[in-house]
């Protein structure tokens, strides 16, 4: 309850301040697991991602956002749950697959980083093991008030291709893939 009238609130603010734009939320699935994977600009990002959707959405965030303990309540309650980066998180790894077990959807931010870079294997890591469906995101604008911001739901990764691949490559090539939807679904718009 509590979550969707933030959500309500959020989506009023996002509108009048960044003229916020959505387009292709009918490609995200009602029911059941689904990785939203999507190029990284802002911290606003998270916010920005679900305010939008009708169903809530669970973050990877960085480790560091939750050393302050009020700030890790809030951010835990809204749907964030730390990973550290630069190494593999095996209780981040853990809890995505729990979140994506009970059907729920989950974002990685591919890239890692705000700082743009090649996507890391772990979203297509996730996605194959669970099988969930991956949708591409596109963030395209800035975070400038009153300048026209827009998120752009593309149409899901089709990665059946690398299911039943045993190749070393198999997590790079789906990786690419996903990579290339978030872009496509940039120019979409």
């Amino acid at each position: 309850m509590i979550y969707r009238i933030s959500r309500s609130i959020v989506r009023f603010f996002l509108a009048v301040l960044f003229r916020l734009k959505a387009s292709g939320t009918e490609n995200v699935p009602a029911t059941g697991a689904v990785i939203l994977c999507a190029n990284h600009i802002s911290n606003l990002d998270p916010p920005v991602l679900a305010a939008p959707l009708n169903r809530k959405v669970y973050f990877m965030a960085k480790v560091e956002l939750f050393k302050n303990p009020i700030f890790s309540r809030l951010i835990t309650y809204y749907g964030a749950f730390p990973v550290n980066r630069g190494g593999v998180s095996k209780s981040s790894i853990r809890k995505a697959l729990e979140l994506l077990e009970e059907q729920q959807v989950i974002c990685i931010f591919p890239e890692g980083t705000r700082r743009g870079g090649t996507g890391k294997k772990g979203a297509a890591s996730l996605a194959l093991r669970s099988g969930a469906v991956v949708i591409p995101v596109h963030l395209k604008g800035s975070y400038r008030l009153f300048r026209p911001f827009h998120v752009i739901y593309g149409k899901p990764v089709d990665l059946s291709e690398f299911a039943d691949d045993e190749s070393p490559d198999r997590l790079d090539k789906a990786t690419e893939k996903i990579m290339a939807a978030i872009r496509n679904a940039g120019e979409e718009v």
